[in-house]
């Protein structure tokens, strides 16, 4: 199979903006779905999509504390949506499936990182099963709407952090040996796949896959709520990453992977709208761009910090692709 992953020269960079992205683009008549489109990156991309006409859907947990921060963006609408929780995602996924509406854009933006080990009710890791067994859900209930769009793209938020850990294929649920960072990598790898499967299987209805690393945004609510944030880190951690100054504000500089909401929002925003990318799918997007295939190599951080996040061969390989959609759907029907 031809590899895809090679860089199209979009014209954007690291440094560009969402509102960059989408300028020209008009979104009116097109509907999107934003899971987590709340906080941090998916508030971010909600109001940029809005702002380019669309409306949005935004799938949340909790639908009354979402309305605040969405107050002021025109044409969005939130629906309780709960990643770890089967019914709740099939729940939302009929309501707009009923509602009759196309949709042209999913963006399965939400996500958990790290932390302590936690399982949902069917005894899975809590990292896999909301970061990657949720969305497969949500997108496969979806299906109906993003058929109807007669063209539509589903766009998976993954890190370069995919490249801490291929599939488990023994132990997805880590049964035994838990670490934290190697499930949320695992969950990231998955994402990516995911995108190759889905364009593999549905680029023929009309519906393009892609995943796109987003970059290093501190503000955004990552973790676990072991913290009023919900961090999965600390202050003084991230400060040793070269993440926060001494006065506690985010360091960005987009060429080492830092960004604003902004920023970091881009990527996304460019899979679901550029029309560079209307012939091309089931690839890994970083920089608003094709990510070139790197060699893994360990990732450093710290002073002398090397975060590699172009994406590696684990996960763009076909047949751990169709191996993960088959493995994601005996786990949703067990």
């Amino acid at each position: 199979m031809t590899q895809k992953q090679h860089p199209i020269g979009s014209g954007f960079t690291a440094a560009s903006t969402a509102d960059d992205v989408l300028k020209g683009i008009d979104l009116s008549g097109k509907n999107v779905v934003v899971t987590g489109g709340h906080v941090g990156l998916g508030l971010e991309t909600t109001r940029a999509l809005s702002k380019a006409g669309a409306s949005v859907t935004v799938g949340s947990r909790d639908p009354d504390r979402a309305a605040p921060a969405l107050a002021g963006i025109e044409r969005v609408e939130v629906g309780r949506l709960d990643l770890l929780d089967p019914a709740s995602i099939d729940a939302f996924a009929a309501r707009y499936v009923d509602s009759g509406r196309p949709l042209h854009i999913l963006v399965n933006n939400a996500g958990i990182m790290s932390g302590p080990l936690l399982r949902d009710a069917r005894g899975y890791e809590s990292q896999f099963a909301t970061n990657h067994l949720g969305h497969f859900q949500l997108t496969l209930g979806l299906l109906p709407a993003l058929r109807a769009a007669h063209g539509a793209r589903v766009v998976n938020v993954t890190s370069g952090g995919h490249r801490l850990s291929d599939i488990r294929w023994d132990d997805p649920h880590f049964t035994t040996g838990y670490d934290g960072m190697l499930a949320y990598g695992q969950s990231k790898t998955a994402n990516v796949l995911f995108a190759v499967e889905l364009d593999r299987r549905w680029a023929e209805d009309g519906i393009r896959g892609y995943a796109v690393h987003p970059g290093i945004v501190v503000t955004t609510n990552l973790g676990p709520s072991r913290k009023e944030d919900g961090r999965a880190v600390t202050d003084d951690q991230l400060r040793a990453m070269g993440l926060l100054d001494d006065a506690g504000r985010p360091v960005i500089d987009p060429e080492r992977e830092m960004k604003t909401p902004g920023q970091g929002a881009s990527t996304s925003v460019f899979a679901a709208t550029s029309p560079l990318l209307a012939d091309i799918g089931g690839v890994y997007l970083k920089d608003n761009d094709i990510s070139p295939l790197d060699t893994p190599r360990p990732m450093n951080f710290g002073a002398d910090q090397d975060i590699p996040s172009d994406v590696v061969p684990h996960a763009v390989d076909p047949e751990s692709a169709r191996r993960l959609w088959e493995l994601s759907e005996r786990l949703l029907k067990a």
